[in-house]
């Protein structure tokens, strides 16, 4: 199973992009979620999403800008980003956890290789 991250690019601060995150076939995961990971800094957590459930948990620096969905049918994920700070500026991932913790990378087994968000000041 693979995860392929979608719809990252280059937007002025204040913009907007969605990102998406497709499956390849079954991932038998309970949780998704999306990550970040700056030039020089650390991969960090951004939001999750249960899929059973379509509870969603976000990073205190995203919360009230991002808004993270699910479509169970489709089997894809989304990350809606509004009002993107340059600081917003990363690679972003898209992964599938089942056991774990959601905010945590070791939480998730399946990455996807990351889709590239550069916010112009």
């Amino acid at each position: 199973v693979q995860l392929q991250a979608s719809g990252g690019g280059l937007v002025q601060s204040g913009g907007s992009l969605r990102l998406s995150c497709a499956a390849s076939g079954r991932t038998f995961s309970t949780y998704m979620g999306w990550f970040r990971q700056a030039p020089g800094k650390e991969r960090e957590f951004v939001a999750s999403i249960i899929w059973s459930s379509g509870n969603t948990y976000y990073a205190d620096s995203v919360k009230g800008r991002f808004t993270m969905s699910q479509d169970n049918a489709k089997n894809m994920v989304y990350l809606q980003m509004n009002s993107l700070k340059p600081e917003d500026t990363a690679v972003y991932y898209c992964a599938a956890g089942r056991s774990g913790t959601y905010y945590t990378i070791t939480g998730y087994y399946i990455w996807g290789q990351g889709t590239l968000v550069t916010v112009s000041s």
